[in-house]
């Protein structure tokens, strides 16, 4: 009774795939042997004939009633239910006639925490509690293996599903990528230097220039001193 592998969307990959901790059904394997050898105490006990024949199909049906209820159904239970951690989200199957599931998207998850009981780090199992946001109920999952590295995957899924989306948002609303963007810096950069370049060279060539004098138009040019004839002496 393997996970129905037609529930993922395109892009999805399934990251854990679980089942309830064998410890789940322990009890009914155990109560399944003790009914075993109840039936076959019985078998030996009764005589072999009409009155004896009567007695072990009675205890028989007996015994195929209690395994069902007690040892059938919590296997078939914990067979048919899958604890499934994709890329995209947290998936729960449950159910041997009444099919039951649940879809936690990742982007509504706000809190995942583990607690394991002194006999869940024995047998290597714990609860897993997931907080998500919305009118959702809070889930918790008893027996789940490996519980502790359950949550820092998940985490780690949730990290990288909000980077995700963030960069669809990005290229949907037509920003830049982040190539993109580290090509315009370095496009901005060679721009500047350039600009740079420029300006040294008209300041080196400004320089080497003759530096104009500039006479002043309110300064009058000093005159030459005119020279005074004398009259010659008569004589």
């Amino acid at each position: 009774m393997g996970f129905p592998e037609n529930v993922l969307t395109s892009g999805e990959r399934v990251e854990l795939r679980m089942r309830p901790h064998w410890r789940e059904v322990f009890a009914a394997v155990l109560v399944g042997l003790l009914l075993l050898a109840v039936l076959i105490y019985i078998a030996w006990l009764t005589p072999n004939d009409t009155t004896g024949n009567w007695i072990q199909w009675i205890v028989v049906a007996i015994g195929v009633l209690v395994a069902i209820f007690l040892v059938v159904m919590p296997i078939l239970r914990w067979l048919t239910t899958h604890y499934v951690v994709t890329t995209h989200r947290v998936l729960v199957r449950r159910g041997v006639i009444t099919k039951t599931g649940k879809d936690i998207t990742l982007s509504k998850i706000t809190d995942v925490s583990f607690e394991r009981t002194l006999l869940d780090r024995l047998t290597g199992s714990g609860t897993l509690r997931i907080e998500s946001a919305g009118d959702s109920p809070d889930e918790t999952f008893r027996a789940i293996p490996r519980s502790d590295r359950v949550q820092q995957v998940i985490n780690r899924l949730i990290d990288e599903d909000a980077n995700r989306r963030a960069q669809r948002m990005v290229n949907r609303a037509g920003f830049e990528t982040n190539q993109e963007a580290a090509d315009r810096m370095h496009d901005e950069e060679q721009r500047m230097h350039e600009e740079e370049r420029l300006a040294e060279a008209r300041r080196s060539a400004d320089s080497s220039d003759t530096t104009a004098v500039t006479v002043d138009p309110t300064t009058s040019t000093p005159s030459t001193p005119e020279t005074t004839t004398r009259p010659e002496p008569e004589r």
